[in-house]
């Protein structure tokens, strides 16, 4: 009788185990996710011109006037490891000098903190980079 008391403990043991192996890394999993994602976008901007910088803080999704640029920010995500940390962000700009600035965009791609020469913003007055995501 002893026996089977004991093989029963051990199985609702490792139930019991696997439970907790299983809600513990769906909690982290779902913690470092959202910490990952961004609500705001800093971005740097040089006017090529005066030579001045302008942080700029961009909330996803909103639009925001610089000038002669539209500018709005997407989505942002910081990377996962610490030792080299990458920030990436969806960002659009149009001109508003443009007389098509409603059908081209000037720049609509991701940008990466580390690399910014990888998608370049191109634009004869202005400079953009991206700072940070929080």
């Amino acid at each position: 009788m002893e026996l089977k008391k004991n093989i029963k403990a051990g199985k609702n043991s490792i139930k019991l185990n696997l439970i907790l192996i299983v809600y513990f890394s769906l909690f982290s999993i779902a913690f470092s996710q959202s910490n990952l994602e961004g609500t705001y976008t800093n971005i740097k901007i040089l006017d090529k011109i005066s030579s001045k910088n302008t942080l700029l803080k961009l909330k996803n999704g909103d639009l925001v006037l610089f000038k002669d640029l539209s500018i709005k920010s997407l989505k942002c995500k910081n990377s996962e490891f610490d030792d080299n940390p990458e920030i990436t962000a969806y960002v659009q700009v149009t001109d508003l000098n443009n007389s098509n600035n409603n059908e081209v965009f000037v720049f609509n791609g991701w940008m990466f903190s580390s690399s910014p020469s990888i998608t370049p913003f191109d634009h004869p007055v202005y400079d953009i980079w991206l700072v940070s995501c929080y």
